[in-house]
């Protein structure tokens, strides 16, 4: 039987990785678009290099997408690449449009024109509701950007949704909208791993020289402490092994949709400090403070999803729960910077 065919997208970040893993284990062949000047920089997938097919190029190259595609043919495409940071978007508008938004339409017309036939997932956000009125979203909950990063990706979900009422040529586009998900894997730019890499450097006793730097350039932990935004600024935060299979599940379908993918539940960043503290057996209330430097221009939020719709027709729901995703991240922290 012939193998089926998936080609990602942003396939060294944390999605991307995951979703690999999980592909490469119900055995399809994979292949993925790595950044040019990423050399041999693979990310999170260091150890699946020999499993898998891998292409230099860049998001706002026609010629690099077209060139991947054309070679590898895929069955399956994920788009999941894209400048993610809300906060960064605001200090590379420019970078973050044309990987975020005019990749993703690209990576839309290709394969329309290279493999027509081929089924793509397109990465949406919950960042697209912006300060939404309505608690929780649902798919029909109207969006409202509130940064760069999010405006960026509201383009690529509209453009997706043309693509696919396209009454001449219509192709098979899915969405899935989702709200955040975390991971050991997270990048250090999220307040997420930032607090849990901290609980590490806090309980490990590592120096300043000896900590990673945060998002502005500076050490994570400076003098004992870790530096937060709004510790009011509430999330859904689900597991991201969890939100991958939420993304194969929808490309399994016959029809193309758009699905949320949440928990539906919120917590603030003051309870992910309380939890990931507690983890290592410290008191948080020592340890965090807030600095402005990390709150951004705009704010978003409350965001809460509503997954029924996917839970009914994809027969997803979320497996990890919010307690569970911050020992997870807490300890392998703990591990990596020991």
């Amino acid at each position: 039987m012939k193998k089926k065919k998936a080609f990602i997208t942003g396939i060294t970040g944390q999605d991307g990785s995951y979703l690999t893993e999980l592909l490469l284990a119900k055995g399809y062949l994979v292949g993925g678009l790595i950044r040019r000047n990423a050399g041999n920089d693979l990310g999170n997938i260091k150890h699946l290099k020999s499993e898998l097919k891998l292409y230099h190029g860049d998001m706002h190259s026609a010629d690099s997408i077209s060139l991947a595609l054309s070679d590898f043919k895929p069955d399956e495409i994920y788009n999941l690449a894209s400048q993610s940071s809300p906060l960064a978007s605001f200090t590379d508008r420019l970078g973050t449009v044309m990987v975020t938004g005019v990749g993703a339409m690209l990576v839309f017309d290709k394969a329309k024109e290279i493999v027509p036939k081929a089924k793509v997932y397109q990465a949406s956000t919950s960042e697209m509701f912006g300060a939404p009125k309505q608690i929780p979203q649902n798919e029909d909950t109207i969006f409202s950007p509130a940064n760069p990063y999010a405006v960026a990706k509201e383009f690529a979900h509209r453009m997706a949704i043309l693509a696919r009422q396209d009454h001449k040529k219509a192709q098979f586009i899915s969405c899935g909208i989702l709200f955040n998900h975390e991971s050991p894997r997270r990048g250090l730019q999220f307040i997420t791993r930032k607090v849990s890499v901290a609980v590490a450097c806090i309980k490990n006793g590592l120096k300043n020289s000896q900590v990673p730097l945060n998002e502005i350039g500076q050490p994570i932990i400076q003098n004992g402490k870790l530096r937060v935004g709004d510790l009011s600024a509430q999330r859904d935060w689900g597991y991201a092994p969890d939100y991958v299979e939420a993304m194969w599940r929808i490309l399994q379908q016959d029809e193309p949709d758009d699905f949320v993918i949440a928990t539906g539940e919120v917590h603030s960043v003051k309870e992910l400090c309380q939890e990931a503290f507690a983890v290592a057996g410290l008191d948080w209330k020592k340890y965090v403070i807030t600095d402005n430097h990390f709150v951004p221009p705009v704010q978003t939020g409350p965001l809460c999803g509503d997954y029924r719709k996917a839970k009914k027709i994809i027969g997803w729901e979320p497996k990890t729960t919010f307690s569970d995703l911050v020992k997870i991240m807490v300890e392998a922290d703990i591990k990596n910077f020991s």
